[in-house]
């Protein structure tokens, strides 16, 4: 079974929500602890569970391989998070690790260009791996960014860096797209263009003031939600009322 269908099968009738695991503890023990004990009290309100670079980084394959499976065992789904950007035998090593320790989809960013993401495309799919693109961030500065005018050359054509990478990923048949649930007007459009043909990801709800109900109501399919979570008084509690909420729309 394919990527989008697992995450589906994951989330139909319970959850659109992924935690963010995006801990920030120097401990390396710490942060294996923290994230397998989040896994275990959280599960029931999610569809899927985040890890960051920064996190990824200092844990090593062999933690790498008990945490997916504790995620797994529980029905969750795994993204490894390292907005993957490099050429292309780079791409594919850092990938092929990634999934040799158990992650099911990999965030990758689009200005690798087509052809790098089309074989990042191609290699995740003959394995049932998924790859998901970045369209539009969700944190402050991202418009800075993602909204600049770029001139794609061999057509003679401006356009917004954020439509061209959802079109390269729409056109390559990626299993995601990223944009952030901070700006609903371009979840909105992005859905009216992908037609069912890949999911939204939405970045950014609570803390970086992403409203989740207008992120869903304007086309994401998941919230990925870390903070919000985490800094509440009552962690469980507050996956499960976004979990309420993600499944009403």
């Amino acid at each position: 079974m394919n990527f989008r269908n697992r995450i589906k099968n994951s989330s139909f009738g319970k959850s659109k929500i992924i935690l963010a695991n995006d801990l920030d503890y120097k401990s390396i023990e710490k942060l294996e602890s923290v994230t397998i004990k989040n896994i275990n009290i959280l599960s029931e309100s999610l569809c899927a569970i985040k890890l960051n670079f920064h996190l990824i980084l200092p844990l090593g394959v062999k933690t790498l391989r008990k945490i997916n499976k504790t995620a797994h065992d529980v029905g969750l789904q795994t993204i490894a998070d390292i907005k993957l950007n490099d050429i292309g035998n780079t791409n594919i090593i850092a990938a092929e690790r990634l999934w040799e320790s158990g992650f099911d989809a990999i965030i990758v960013n689009p200005i690798m260009g087509p052809e790098n993401l089309k074989t990042l495309v191609s290699l995740a799919h003959k394995r049932d791996k998924g790859i998901i693109s970045l369209v539009h961030m969700s944190h402050t500065g991202a418009k800075l960014g993602y909204g600049l005018s770029v001139t794609q050359f061999e057509r003679k054509k401006q356009s917004k860096l954020h439509d061209l990478f959802l079109e390269w990923s729409l056109s390559l048949k990626t299993d995601g797209i990223v944009v952030g649930a901070t700006v609903p007007e371009i979840i909105e459009k992005c859905h009216k263009k992908t037609k069912g043909k890949c999911e939204i990801y939405s970045p950014g709800v609570g803390t970086q003031g992403g409203d989740p109900k207008k992120a869903l109501v304007s086309g994401s399919n998941y919230l990925i939600v870390g903070r919000t979570i985490f800094n509440s008084k009552d962690p469980v509690m507050e996956a499960k009322k976004l979990q309420e909420l993600s499944i009403e729309y």
